[in-house]
């Protein structure tokens, strides 16, 4: 086990890394985590790494969609079918989605700027983290992992990347999901008839309440990996700096600067 833990000595920590995934803090664009709260309200408190938040918001929005009927209206709108889409919609239970729809986008754009801040602190702070951590079930630690690779495996199926990246609750949860949405929208099934030209078959079979939840939840995963790799690479590289520096290199060290040639 590392010497430096995680264990109060200092106010701030930048990051913090478990058996379940590394946790850190990093700057973040309080307009993008927003966005994807817009898109999915819950993806913006995952990227925030406030999973509890996130999944009760996500599955809020799973459940509360599909009794109002939002994506079928939504699917009504798309094609000028305005009076459709009025009939459709389930006052009862769209009364009910809309504030905390709009709450999941403006706590994530607050939360964005506090954690922003916090980040300068603790960067200031500059206190040393654990980077290794070995339990029964599992080991994580800090190393360096191509962000183009965690992208394309979640390209293939959401979630792998956050299992490349070692996420394994946000990997876990959009699996679980993933798989859910698939099933409930018959994607796969209208997929393979495609394959045999049977095209109207596939569209007949497909349920669009559910299908209109799958390249919300694909681009996430797509971009929750990505971004998450990079800034693991970035604290890999700053505390191995760090650690040499302290290791090996003379307190007295000074980098002189030279005279510019004319």
């Amino acid at each position: 086990m590392d010497n430096y833990t995680n264990d109060n000595t200092a106010r701030r920590y930048r990051a913090y890394v478990s058996i379940w995934g590394t946790t850190q803090l990093h700057l973040r664009n309080p307009y993008v985590t927003a966005w994807w709260s817009a898109a999915f309200p819950g993806f913006g408190h995952l990227l925030l790494s406030k999973y509890i938040r996130g999944f009760l918001l996500f599955a809020w929005e799973v459940i509360v969609n599909m009794k109002a009927h939002v994506n079928t209206a939504m699917i009504y709108s798309f094609q000028g079918e305005i009076q459709q889409a009025k009939d459709v919609l389930d006052t009862r239970w769209l009364l009910i989605y809309i504030p905390v729809y709009l709450f999941a986008i403006w706590d994530t754009y607050r939360t964005t700027v506090d954690t922003n801040k916090v980040f300068i602190l603790a960067d200031m702070e500059d206190h040393r983290i654990n980077t290794f951590s070995l339990g029964a079930f599992e080991m994580n630690y800090l190393d360096k992992r191509s962000p183009g690779m965690a992208a394309l495996w979640s390209l293939l199926m959401p979630g792998l990347g956050q299992l490349y990246t070692h996420r394994i609750v946000t990997a876990f949860f959009i699996i679980v999901w993933s798989v859910t949405f698939f099933y409930f929208s018959h994607v796969l099934e209208a997929v393979s008839m495609l394959f045999v030209g049977e095209m109207s078959e596939a569209t007949s079979v497909l349920k669009p309440d559910w299908l209109l939840m799958i390249p919300s939840l694909y681009g996430f995963a797509i971009f929750d990996a990505y971004i998450n790799t990079v800034e693991n690479n970035k604290l890999y590289k700053k505390e191995q700096r760090g650690h040499l520096i302290k290791t090996y290199q003379p307190k007295g060290f000074v980098i002189k600067k030279g005279k510019k040639l004319l």
